[in-house]
């Protein structure tokens, strides 16, 4: 009962994590047209590495005596959090909404192969085989050589390669290095990185509109990155994971009121048959947890 409650946990908090990013997403979207990538991603960054510090000051969690593995994890890890943003907000720059997200949806698959590969929870032939269904929704979404397929999509698909990076990182971390001094750091690396390029680009003046939407996404990336961080680090990462497909539901809604955008067939189908790869898994998981609890709780013969 304890497990699965903490995969409960897991998943509400993963939930409640793709919700922000969304919302995050969608205010900036809507700067593309204004400011620089670089120069949004920075001042958020200088806005919300304080307020994250703050709190993890404020909990007691601000702690930097680390192992020396937790350290070099933590290293690791913002490397791999500052090419996420990178590479899916520059494709999030030139694409629809709903596009760049349901390419990051291949990540809970990916996810779930490296909970295997580097943790060693189970994944029999059904699993596997759902894995291969959902890279070939993959394919739809992307659409190598169709009308739909632009170089972004292959940005897209690099922030899916960084995310499970940043994800794996994260889940090797000791117990001893808390949520929000990771967050922090986070906040921090991915804001110090963006400002160092935005010494290379023109920057814009930022209207008052354009400080709405900045401070909306300041507000919607600090929940984004506790929720994130604390998700991966409770449960099994193949139950948790699936739950990032709740983030396309929201993409659709965002970007069909706030830019009109709504994705077409094909990236619709690709993005069903990925969600129906990550569910059955979750399900199957789910159902061979159950069996391995019968049979541990069944008295001896």
């Amino acid at each position: 009962m304890a497990e699965l409650s903490e995969n409960l946990r897991g998943a509400v908090l993963m939930t409640a994590s793709m919700a922000a990013f969304t919302i995050n997403d969608t205010f900036v979207k809507s700067l593309s047209d204004d400011l620089p990538l670089m120069q949004t991603v920075f001042l958020r960054g200088l806005a919300v590495t304080p307020l994250l510090g703050l709190l993890a000051w404020w909990r007691g969690a601000l702690r930097f005596r680390l192992s020396r593995g937790d350290g070099w994890l933590l290293v690791l890890r913002s490397l791999s959090e500052i090419f996420a943003a990178l590479f899916f907000l520059t494709a999030l720059y030139n694409m629809p909404l709903a596009n760049a997200t349901a390419i990051l949806q291949a990540a809970p698959l990916m996810v779930t192969l490296a909970g295997a590969l580097f943790f060693g929870e189970a994944i029999g032939i059904w699993r596997m085989s759902a894995i291969l269904v959902g890279f070939l929704g993959v394919l739809l979404i992307v659409q190598p050589g169709g009308e739909g397929f632009t170089s972004y999509s292959i940005w897209a698909l690099a922030a899916v390669v960084a995310v499970v990076a940043r994800d794996v990182l994260t889940r090797k971390m000791s117990g001893a290095l808390h949520s929000l001094t990771v967050a922090t750091v986070t906040g921090f690396s991915v804001g110090t990185a963006a400002g160092i390029a935005a010494l290379f680009e023109p920057w814009a003046p930022v209207s008052a509109s354009n400080a709405l939407a900045l401070g909306g996404s300041v507000i919607s990336i600090l929940f984004a990155y506790l929720f994130s961080v604390t998700a991966v680090r409770v449960g099994d990462m193949g139950f948790v994971a699936p739950f990032r497909y709740t983030g396309l539901l929201w993409a659709l809604v965002l970007g069909l009121l706030a830019f009109g955008d709504f994705p077409g067939p094909l990236t619709l189908a690709g993005s069903a048959i990925v969600i129906a790869a990550g569910l059955f898994t979750y399900l199957r998981e789910r159902r061979l947890a159950i069996r391995r609890r019968e049979i541990s709780r069944a008295p001896p013969r």
